[in-house]
């Protein structure tokens, strides 16, 4: 059986995982803007992420504003945002379930084979989770690349990788970790299980006595 502590370890990393991934997922700055111009002091920056996008002055000022339609967006940013939301969904869905199967709580019963592949299932939710995320977070990754590479795009529409997209990559990471440790309470074969009472000897009784003619 898996030991208590990799399964505590494994949870605590795959919430920490979660709350990178919403943390990233609200977050602006999946993308900013690139200083790749002749004109690097500039005083205004420019950010977008999944649902808005914000303009900082170098004043300290901030204006945000959110997308007003979604099909005006392109297939990248929806995959995205679609992505990241299942992923957020899954991921808490089988923290859910690997908490009922792990040695430290008291739901699922008392079988510790039951609460193993339970514990076990809720990390493979986990991984599935983090892979759609991780998903998400290449898809739009390629997107910056080729946009900052392509040689018709305008230089002062050029973006590079914002801090959001690394908390995003972050949290699919511990995700990842903490879904392989809770996956590793897969069970084993039932020991064999020693008799209740003792086996009745084949042998026939020794004759103590004697006889006599």
């Amino acid at each position: 059986m898996a030991n208590s502590g990799l399964q505590l370890l494994g949870f605590a990393l795959s919430l920490l995982g979660v709350v990178g991934l919403i943390i990233g997922t609200i977050l602006p700055q999946w993308k900013m803007s690139a200083y790749v111009g002749d004109n690097i002091i500039t005083a205004v920056s420019m950010y977008q992420g999944l649902w808005m996008s914000c303009a900082f002055q170098s004043t300290g000022q901030i204006q945000c504003k959110v997308y007003d339609s979604i099909l005006q967006l392109d297939s990248a940013l929806q995959a995205s945002r679609a992505l990241m939301i299942v992923s957020i969904i899954v991921s808490v869905a089988g923290l859910g379930v690997a908490s009922m199967g792990m040695k430290c709580t008291n739901c699922g019963g008392d079988d510790k084979t039951k609460k193993a592949k339970i514990s076990m299932t809720g990390g493979i939710i986990i991984l599935i989770g983090a892979l759609a995320s991780m998903i998400a977070c290449g898809w739009y990754a390629n997107r910056i690349i080729q946009d900052f590479y392509n040689p018709f795009t305008p230089v002062n529409t050029k973006y590079e990788f914002g801090a959001a997209i690394f908390i995003a990559w972050a949290g699919s990471f511990l995700d990842v970790i903490g879904g392989i440790m809770l996956a590793a309470s897969c069970p084993r074969g039932k020991p064999k299980s020693t008799p209740k009472y003792p086996i009745a000897s084949t042998r026939p009784p020794s004759s103590t006595t004697k006889e006599y003619v």
